[in-house]
């Protein structure tokens, strides 16, 4: 015991004095409304990937194409009741899908309806009502199929689809690398934001300098990544062609769809340019 007081009394006062550091509260809702957000972003892409397709699901060329067709039609169509048609077509598909979707579709469309709404309000107090209700209609109509087509076909899918419709191949590589690259740097991006959360003990006030730190680093991370992409690419001898190795099935639900889209054809005939 003597020896060890001995020991204590040679140390120096800051070395056994009891720590009581108490840091200062600070706000970091950026912080982490940043993480949300990237997170969720994340989080939707990956899950187009992650779930088989389903039993009874259309194939993906017919659903790009008629998609595709039918924003046509709905931009060219000027008939009101063209359009409640087409509406009414994708909230019955709507209504075949899971619920968490069918939130999600229709808060993006009702948002955006709205936005679209007020923008043309001056224009229907001046009395030109009918383009304002027309023009939403259209929007509304419009976002929602474009919505059924992404949350009910993968990635992969679409791109095959796109390849069967003769689209250039350097297009289908930007979009197929841009998808690739969105869910890497966000990663990346995000554990850089959990570091930064982790590590701001007390008051930050260089929060905004740490951002900036991480815009930096990622730019450098994705200038490395597509060197090592290209280099690999070339080592594996990929010349920019995309080759389909699926086999096109054509089933009685692909049937029903296409038989669907004639009557809406026809129905665009008959009313699309009254």
């Amino acid at each position: 015991m003597d020896k060890r007081s001995a020991e204590m009394q040679n140390m120096p006062q800051w070395l056994i004095k009891e720590e009581n550091y108490c840091p200062q509260s600070d706000r970091d809702t950026f912080i982490n409304k940043s993480i949300l957000s990237i997170f969720s972003i994340l989080s939707r892409i990956k899950s187009q990937g992650a779930g088989a397709a389903g039993k009874y699901s259309v194939n993906a060329v017919f659903k790009v194409a008629f998609t595709f067709w039918l924003l046509i039609m709905l931009s060219v169509s000027q008939s009101t009741s063209f359009v409640i048609v087409v509406i009414v077509y994708l909230l019955a598909a709507l209504s075949l899908m899971e619920a968490k979707t069918i939130v999600k579709i229709l808060k993006v469309s009702i948002v955006m309806t709205l936005f679209t709404f007020v923008i043309l309000l001056p224009a229907a107090i001046g009395g030109n009502t009918y383009s304002g209700i027309m023009i939403s209609s259209k929007v509304f109509a419009t976002i929602t199929a474009v919505n059924i087509l992404s949350h009910s076909t993968r990635w992969s899918s679409i791109t095959s689809a796109l390849k069967r419709f003769f689209v250039p191949d350097i297009f289908i590589l930007v979009l197929d690398i841009t998808i690739k690259y969105i869910v890497m740097l966000g990663d990346f991006v995000l554990n850089m934001l959990y570091a930064l959360k982790l590590r701001s003990v007390g008051r930050n006030k260089s929060k905004y300098t740490s951002l900036s730190g991480i815009a930096g680093t990622m730019f450098i991370e994705s200038k490395e990544m597509a060197e090592d992409m290209y280099n690999a690419m070339a080592c594996r001898g990929f010349t920019g062609e995309y080759h389909i190795c699926s086999h096109f099935k054509f089933t009685f639900i692909d049937f029903a769809y296409i038989m669907m889209n004639i009557a809406i054809f026809l129905i665009f005939l008959y009313f699309g340019r009254t």
